[in-house]
C-alpha cells in the first residue's frame, strides 16, 4: 500500500510527469514502430491493435513514474 501512495504522489509531481511523458513518447513510438508500423502503413490497423498501440505508450510511462517513484524513496531512506 505505501507504494501505491508514493505513485500517486509521484505523478501529482509535474516534472516527474513530463519525465515520464518524454520516455512514453520516444520508448513507446519506437515499439509502436516496431510492433504495429507495417500493419499502419498497409491499412490494417484493428480495434485490438489500437487497443495495443495505447498499452505501448502506457507501460513505458507507468515504469517511469515507478522508477522515478522507487528512486524517491531509496533517497529518502539514506
Amino acid at each position: 500500500m505505501q507504494q501505491i501512495k508514493r505513485i500517486k504522489l509521484t505523478l501529482k509531481r509535474p516534472n516527474c510527469r513530463r519525465t515520464a511523458i518524454r520516455v512514453a513518447a520516444c520508448v513507446g513510438t519506437l515499439l509502436f514502430t516496431i510492433n504495429h508500423g507495417s500493419a499502419l502503413l498497409d491499412g490494417s490497423m484493428t480495434g485490438d491493435r489500437w487497443a495495443s498501440a495505447i498499452l505501448t505508450y502506457i507501460v513505458p510511462f507507468m515504469v517511469s513514474i515507478h522508477g522515478q517513484s522507487s528512486r524517491a524513496a531509496r533517497t529518502q531512506a539514506i
